[in-house]
C-alpha cells in the first residue's frame, strides 16, 4: 500500500509533470581527508572539525570564495558565497573512473576530496538540496554535482605515474562526468569522524518544464 501510495504521488499531479517524493538513505564515512598544504589535494586524517566556514584549516576553508571558471556569468574574482566548501566522493565510482582510465586505483587525496562515503548507490547523482547528517552531528547540505577538470586529471596522472599527463587530464575530464562526486556547505556545525554513519535525506525531485 505505502509503494501504491508513493506511486501515485508521483502521478498523478499532471500527465507532464512527475514530482518523485522525498526519500532517505544511510551509508558509512569510509575516510576523512583535509587540504592542510597550498593546493587542493588532500591528506587522511582521523577527525574533521566542522564551521560554518567549512573544514578547519582546509584550503578550501571560507564563507566566501572567489569565483572562477565555474561562474563565468561573473567576472573572475568576484567574491561569491563558498558553497563549495566540502568535496565528497564514493570508492565505487572512484573505481569506475580508475576502469576507464586503465589504472588501478583514483584516490580521494588526488582529486581534492574531503568525504569518501560508501553504501549509498550513485552518489554523484544526488540533487542540490540533499542533507547529510552525520551521527557526530554535524549536518552537510549538497550544492551540485562536482565537475571534472583537467587539473584534478593532472593530479590523478602523476599520481598514477603516467607518461602523457595532458592526455590523461582530458581523459579524467571525459570518464569521470557524472563521477565526480559532490560539493556541498556546512549547514549545522560539527566533527566529522572516519568510520561514523551518515543518514541522507533526499528531498522531493521534479523536472523544471515550463
Amino acid at each position: 500500500m505505502k509503494n501504491i501510495a508513493r506511486h501515485e504521488a508521483a502521478t498523478a499531479l499532471s500527465s507532464d509533470l512527475q514530482i518523485i517524493p522525498a526519500m532517505k538513505r544511510s551509508g558509512r564515512v569510509a575516510g576523512v581527508y583535509i587540504a592542510g598544504g597550498d593546493n587542493f589535494q588532500t591528506s587522511a586524517v582521523d577527525v574533521m572539525p566542522l564551521t560554518f566556514a567549512g573544514i578547519e584549516g582546509d584550503h578550501h576553508c571560507g564563507i566566501t570564495r572567489r569565483s572562477g571558471g565555474r561562474e563565468p556569468w561573473y567576472r573572475r574574482g568576484t567574491e561569491i558565497r563558498n558553497e563549495r566548501q566540502l568535496s565528497i566522493v564514493a570508492p565505487d565510482e572512484l573505481a569506475e573512473i580508475a576502469a576507464a582510465m586503465e589504472i588501478s586505483e583514483v584516490r580521494p587525496e588526488w582529486i581534492g576530496g574531503n568525504l569518501l562515503i560508501e553504501g549509498v548507490p550513485r552518489l554523484s547523482m544526488l540533487p542540490a538540496g540533499t542533507l547529510l547528517f552525520f551521527e557526530g552531528g554535524a549536518t552537510l547540505k549538497v550544492d551540485f554535482q562536482n565537475g571534472p577538470c583537467r587539473l584534478s586529471g593532472r593530479s590523478v596522472a602523476r599520481n598514477a605515474g603516467l607518461a602523457d599527463i595532458e592526455g590523461a587530464a582530458l581523459l579524467f575530464a571525459k570518464t569521470a562526468k557524472r563521477l565526480r562526486g559532490l560539493v556541498a556547505w556546512v549547514e549545522k556545525p560539527g566533527r566529522i569522524t572516519a568510520g561514523e554513519a551518515v543518514s541522507l535525506r533526499i528531498p522531493e525531485q521534479w523536472i523544471y518544464q515550463p
